[in-house]
């Protein structure tokens, strides 16, 4: 006890007069932009599937379709470890489950209409 009969409160743990950094970015918008981004990116390159060209007799027609898929991948990633833009990152993040869950509806619907 001090002088004044007053008790001393007690030592605060560590970390916890500290303040916590809000995250920046958003969410939503993210996952609605990056799944748009991606059915446009790949809608749009079936269309010109369709026209012969020189990638499509190449060697590297399978994996050049995976390219934008780890671009995307790598710029979420990268977004989401920054503090300021993590919501952004983590909503392209979801936008990418998104794009996966729905084309493979899409393709599954699509075969099952087929007529073989």
């Amino acid at each position: 006890m001090n002088h004044d009969d007053q008790p001393v409160p007690p030592p605060r743990e560590q970390g916890s007069g500290q303040k916590r950094e809000n995250r920046g970015g958003y969410l939503g918008s993210g996952a609605v932009f990056g799944a748009l981004a991606l059915y446009i990116l790949y809608l749009g390159a079936a269309v010109g599937i369709g026209a012969p060209n020189a990638w499509a007799t190449s060697i590297f027609a399978g994996p050049a379709a995976f390219v934008p898929i780890a671009v995307y991948l790598g710029l979420a990633i990268v977004l989401a470890v920054n503090p300021r833009t993590s919501r952004t990152g983590a909503g392209l993040l979801i936008g990418l489950g998104v794009f996966t869950l729905l084309g493979g509806g899409l393709c599954v619907g699509a075969l099952t209409q087929a007529e073989i």
